[in-house]
């Protein structure tokens, strides 16, 4: 939950700071787990902190659950336990650690910044579009979390972010890597080449009866049944409640009332910033930018004052980092660069660059979106209620084909195989969204005939939904080879394909011979009757219409007049590199800027990820290892 708060609240801010404090920290190895120190009541000490076993044990149960539900797995095994724990225990520890050295540099968060992070939340706003004390505890209640816990959850993650932010703000990258990477990313390879298609082979002789037999034998896993399944299982999602749902048009039009504010959408600006802390370069900037440089000019000035260059598109008011910085970029002219306005950023340099009006829609314009809304929510609230008697019932000794007929449970039975296929070949059946349908296969596979059905939630649905699903194995058909009687039509036509393939990978070994043994491509092609075609320029992302993915990628693995030969799904290739080219990068300056800031993107991370391990092994945490394994044990 804390997460997702974050992720509303850094939404413009991310830009401005080119990237937040991750929210997951890595596992950093298993050095410290040989080391068993600290009293039975603390499970770590990391400096003078002491990590208590009920702080690892909340954030313990909650990552377990979330690996279970990600797995469809219903019960966790020892060595998962014991992973989760560990990783748990592990980011409590980065935490902190980071917080210590926060504290050392005497950083620190003030009540008003926390408060002010909290009000512009948009989870925590009601229908007036201000903070609503009331949404705010319902959000708080709803995920487990208390009102000091979440405060001082966002005070921490807010000075951590002051440790790290800084550092990554002074990443860059210089022009020499900047465009070395220019050049390599941009790189094209010429070739010309020999195109031996399966289709174009002739057709062999006909075989004998003695042939066809020993292919089938040799290829017996190509005309096998695979191990089949047959189970009965249900189905308990929004889908399947949907029928039970109705939504009335007084219902449409209260929700369309409570929701104005929210459905008027707000006027929204683009605009380009420049960041810095002194008011003279903040003034020196507006001024060369307004005779007329354009942004990718005046990014490189900006680049050699430490100002920081920042584009925010479609952003409201209201969703800018600071007051100030909004009212001003909301009370300029579009294409015009406005004076410098200071807020608790620094001094911004704006120019606003589209204006976005807002939009008021009415009641017939979203009675659809509202009435599809309402009943999402109420097939939600109503899955919940009928998942809790569905387990009651698989609980009393119910079987799957006995539940009661008002759950709202869509049925299926049916025989398929690991893929989730028929006999037939084709997708089974199963109702529920699309991440259920895997995850009730690999349950199906793993569940033994006789076992008990239990309702599982299945991984949530890409807009969030979930849903559940229980399954039990009636009886397992063992993977059987089929008789060569039934199959021999199909035998007869791999046969022929498998031959094709054969005399087009010797026609295609003898040229790519010839140009070894110092033979032009042209005269070996001549040799065997075949055509020289050019290729056109290959570069190192999506290959060109013409070029097979698997002849593009052995292109940049070979020099100039050097012959390949590689597979398709079509046919053969026989190719030979005849030339490289390089572009220029002083014929891309706004190619090259952008690799420029990829380069400082990434060095900002590798930045923040060395701080992070420098930080935490210097701390030298103590770990109650025997503690951390009992926690890990219990069921």
């Amino acid at each position: 939950m804390l997460g997702s708060f974050r992720r509303f609240a850094d939404t413009i801010v991310a830009k401005i700071f080119f990237a937040i404090l991750v929210a997951a920290f890595a596992f950093w190895g298993v050095g410290d787990w040989v080391r068993n120190s600290g009293s039975d009541s603390t499970i770590a000490i990391v400096g003078s902190k002491d990590i208590a076993p009920d702080q690892v044990e909340d954030l313990y149960r909650r990552q377990l659950q979330q690996t279970l539900k990600m797995s469809g797995s219903t019960e966790s095994t020892p060595a998962m336990r014991r992973a989760v724990a560990g990783q748990a225990l592990d980011r409590l520890i980065v935490t902190t650690a980071l917080l210590n050295k926060a504290s050392d540099l005497g950083l620190k968060v003030p009540d008003e910044a926390v408060r002010n992070t909290v009000f512009q939340i948009p989870a925590f706003k009601g229908s007036s579009g201000a903070f609503d004390r009331n949404t705010f505890l319902q959000l708080l209640r709803s995920n487990s979390l208390t009102e000091k816990r979440f405060l001082d959850d966002l005070r921490d993650d807010m000075a951590i972010r002051q440790l790290i932010l800084p550092l990554r703000a002074d990443a860059t990258a210089t022009a020499t890597m900047a465009n070395a990477f220019y050049r390599l990313q941009n790189e094209k390879r010429v070739a010309i080449a020999v195109e031996l298609p399966f289709a174009a082979a002739q057709s062999p002789a006909a075989p004998t009866e003695g042939q066809l037999q020993r292919f089938y034998e040799n290829n017996a896993s190509r005309y096998s049944i695979p191990e089949l399944r047959r189970i009965r299982a249900v189905v308990l999602a929004p889908e399947t409640l949907s029928g039970e749902v109705t939504i009335s048009d007084d219902e449409v039009r209260q929700a369309y009332e409570a929701r104005s504010a929210e459905l008027t959408l707000p006027e929204k600006r683009s605009v380009q910033v420049l960041l810095t802390q002194s008011e003279d370069a903040a003034k020196s900037l507006a001024a060369q930018w307004a005779v007329g440089m354009d942004w990718d000019q005046i990014q490189k000035v900006a680049q050699t004052t430490g100002a920081a260059p920042v584009e925010l598109d479609d952003a409201a008011q209201v969703e800018f980092p600071a007051p100030e910085l909004g009212q001003a970029v909301f009370a300029s002219q579009p294409n015009v660069v406005a004076a410098p306005v200071k807020s608790a950023l620094g001094w911004h340099v704006i120019k606003v660059i589209k204006i976005t009006p807002g939009v008021s829609r009415s009641l017939a314009e979203m009675t659809p979106e509202i009435r599809q809304h309402l009943a999402e929510e109420k097939a939600v609230d109503l899955l919940y209620v009928r998942a809790n008697k569905v387990e009651d019932a698989l609980a009393s000794g119910t079987t799957l084909e006995n539940l009661p007929g008002d759950l709202g449970l869509a049925a299926v039975q049916g025989t398929l195989d690991a893929q989730g296929n028929t006999q037939e070949g084709q997708p089974a059946p199963i109702p529920g969204p699309a991440e259920l349908r895997p995850a009730l296969i690999q349950a199906a596979f793993q569940a033994k005939p006789g076992d008990t059905p239990h309702l599982v939630q299945a991984p949530n649905a890409k807009n969030g939904t979930q849903s559940f699903y229980a399954v039990e194995v009636a009886d397992i058909a063992p993977p059987t080879t089929r008789p060569y009687a039934d199959v021999a039509a199909s035998v007869r036509q791999d046969w022929e394909r498998d031959a094709k393939r054969h005399s087009q990978e010797v026609v295609a070994a003898a040229i790519l011979g010839a140009v070894k043994s110092g033979q032009t491509l042209q005269d070996a092609a001549a040799a065997q009757h075949q055509a020289v075609t050019q290729l056109p320029p290959v570069g190192r992302e999506a290959p060109p219409p013409g070029v097979a993915p698997e002849l593009a990628g052995t292109l940049f693995r070979v020099k100039p007049g050097e012959p390949t030969m590689v597979e398709t799904p079509q046919g053969f290739v026989v190719a030979v590199l005849s030339a490289i080219t390089t572009p220029d990068p002083a014929n891309d300056a706004a190619g090259v800027a952008q690799i420029r800031d990829q380069i400082a993107k990434q060095i900002a991370s590798d930045i923040e990820t060395s701080l992070i391990v420098s930080v935490r092994n210097a701390a030298n945490p103590r770990i109650n290892s025997g503690l951390l394994n009992t926690m890990a044990q219990a069921e």
